[in-house]
């Protein structure tokens, strides 16, 4: 019998991954047009801006085709890889790419504004606040390792994907939060975001350390895939790490007052 999460790794395109490549390539062919539209213009667009939203989309298809998967099929270091690319890898891609930016540039000043008043709700706030993103993104690696949750997800096949859909949308969040060069309503300091990201380095170090050792885990699956996942986890996770950290330096500017930017990047990218 195939668990819900060997479905996602066999090597046959089930209807879950036909739907996510099509929604990826949907998002990819907007994503591009937009950017050959912006091109055009006067101001431009960075193909750098380009290149890393298309790397953070290969990413992404690379993660739910089974048959692009290094591993056999229900191996947990193939889980290990799949996580990877969704959670760290093609999140920074994708963010790097600017997309908020772009689609503040596509759309009427009207739609602008209304982006801008999201961008500065307090729902926003709340999650664009760094400890927020930190705890969404190490915390859900504890809650699917360290009880029952793994367990659930290789025999019910919505929270397999719901685990997907989670670890995607957090690793956005953080890279968007930690380096995103798009306009967020809370922003500390450079020094704040290096502190934050160092603890999300040790969170997930600590984690794939314990993961390597079967210390207070709960993963039903083969010794030596379970301390390979770890090893992976590990070196892995710093490299990824240290590229988000280069990202922040690189795309630092001299911090304003974060609702002050909000609102005068909508309305001067709609126009």
């Amino acid at each position: 019998m195939i668990s819900a999460h060997d479905a996602h790794t066999t090597h046959a395109l089930g209807p879950g991954t036909v739907v996510a490549l099509l929604l990826i390539a949907a998002v990819a062919a907007v994503y591009l047009v937009l950017a050959v539209q912006r091109s055009r213009e006067p101001r431009g667009w960075s193909l750098w801006r380009t290149a890393s939203f298309l790397t953070g989309i290969v990413l992404l298809v690379l993660a739910v085709t089974p048959a692009l998967s290094p591993y056999p099929v229900g191996d947990f270091r193939g889980h290990m890889h799949q996580h990877l690319l969704l959670g760290m890898y093609a999140p920074l891609g994708l963010v790097l790419g600017a997309p908020i930016t772009l689609l503040l540039r596509s759309i009427s000043p009207v739609h602008g504004r209304l982006i801008g008043r999201v961008l500065r709700s307090r729902p926003a706030h709340f999650l664009a606040h760094p400890v927020v993103a930190l705890a969404l993104s190490v915390g859900g690696l504890v809650a699917l390792y360290f009880t029952p949750l793994y367990t659930a997800t290789t025999t019910d096949e919505a929270l397999h994907l719901l685990v997907h859909v989670h670890f995607l949308l957090a690793g956005c969040l953080f890279a968007w939060v930690i380096a995103g060069p798009d306009p967020a309503p809370h922003r500390p300091s450079v020094p704040v975001r290096l502190v934050v990201l160092g603890v999300a380095i040790a969170g997930h170090a600590v984690i794939s350390q314990l993961m390597y050792a079967g210390i207070f885990v709960q993963i039903p699956v083969p010794t030596d895939q379970r301390q390979g996942a770890g090893e992976l986890m590990y070196y892995g996770g710093d490299i990824a790490e240290l590229l988000l950290a280069v990202a922040l330096l690189l795309t630092w500017r001299p911090q304003r007052q974060p609702t002050r930017q909000i609102r005068t990047f909508a309305a001067s990218a709609a126009t």
